[in-house]
C-alpha cells in the first residue's frame, strides 16, 4: 500500500471510530473532543497481526472500526487495512497496543 493509500485509509479508520464513538460512548466521545482529538497512527506488520489486535481490544469494550478496502485502486476487494480505535481511556489501549510502532 503506498503512503497515499495508507495515510486515506487511516482517514477513514479515524472518521469512522469517532462517529461511532459518539453514537455508542458520547461521553467518551466529548472528552476526547474537547481535548483535542488525540490521533495516533501504528504500524502493523501484516493483516494477521491487525485482526490479532482487533480481536484483543473487542474484549476491552473499546469502540472499534475495521476498514475492509472496496478494491478500486490497489488492493484486492476486502482487504483489511485499518482499525479506528477508541476515542477511549488511553492507558486501556496501550496495554495492547504498546509494542506498535509510530507510521
Amino acid at each position: 500500500m503506498s503512503k497515499g493509500k495508507a495515510a486515506a485509509q487511516a482517514s477513514h479508520a479515524a472518521v469512522a471510530a469517532a462517529i461511532k464513538s459518539k453514537q455508542d460512548k458520547p461521553l467518551e466521545f466529548k472528552k476526547w473532543w474537547i481535548s483535542g482529538q488525540k490521533k495516533v497512527v501504528l504500524a502493523v506488520s501484516s493483516e494477521k497481526d491487525l485482526l490479532e489486535i482487533e480481536s484483543k481490544l473487542k474484549a476491552t469494550g473499546v469502540v472499534l472500526v475495521r476498514i475492509d478496502d472496496a478494491g478500486r485502486t490497489q488492493l484486492p476487494p476486502g482487504t483489511t487495512t485499518a482499525l479506528g480505535i477508541g476515542p477511549h481511556i488511553q492507558k486501556s489501549v496501550e496495554e495492547i497496543t504498546s509494542e506498535l510502532k509510530l507510521f
